[in-house]
């Protein structure tokens, strides 16, 4: 079975990152998303939040390959991560050319350190492109609509985070 890892804080879940995954569930059997957790950030959302809307999102979007997904938390090296769960595949998103950049680099490395795990870029659509998590936490946070940029539970869950 070919296993994918695709890792991020997704803190919180963006439309984005659900289209990453949906696609990576055509390129891969089962995707391992690991959610990256740093002893020096505070993120939004804990790592049980997070996991809960990523699951949501995906049974949602894609109910019939649900049982095909496992979320994760890790903390050091990617590829670390990627081994201890048995992936050969590391799943990266594109927006655009900063982001490609900046990827093929740590791909080069991730290739120097585990070459026997492949790193495969998978093109945001067009309609997701322009979203990031942190643009969505802002946003929300001064009260804006973010229902276009994130899956329903989501939109549900940062209107409870910053209602005041």
């Amino acid at each position: 079975m070919t296993s994918a890892f695709y890792p991020g804080s997704f803190d919180p879940m963006t439309n984005g990152h659900l289209d990453v995954l949906v696609q990576a569930l055509n390129v891969a059997e089962r995707v391992i998303v690991g959610i990256g957790v740093h002893p020096g950030k505070v993120p939004l959302f804990s790592f049980e939040e997070r996991a809960a809307m990523i699951r949501s999102s995906l049974t949602e979007a894609l109910p019939d390959r649900a049982a095909s997904l496992e979320v994760v938390s890790f903390d050091g090296l990617v590829i670390h991560a990627a081994r201890a769960h048995n992936a050969r595949l590391l799943i990266r998103g594109l927006r655009d050319g900063t982001d490609f950049d900046y990827e093929m680099q740590m791909a080069g490395m991730n290739a120097q350190m585990a070459p026997d795990i492949q790193t495969v870029f998978l093109p945001a659509s067009v309609s997701s492109r322009p979203i990031t998590a942190t643009l969505v936490r802002q946003i929300a946070k001064m009260g804006g609509d973010v229902g276009s940029f994130v899956p329903a539970c989501v939109a549900g869950a940062l209107a409870s985070r910053f209602a005041s």
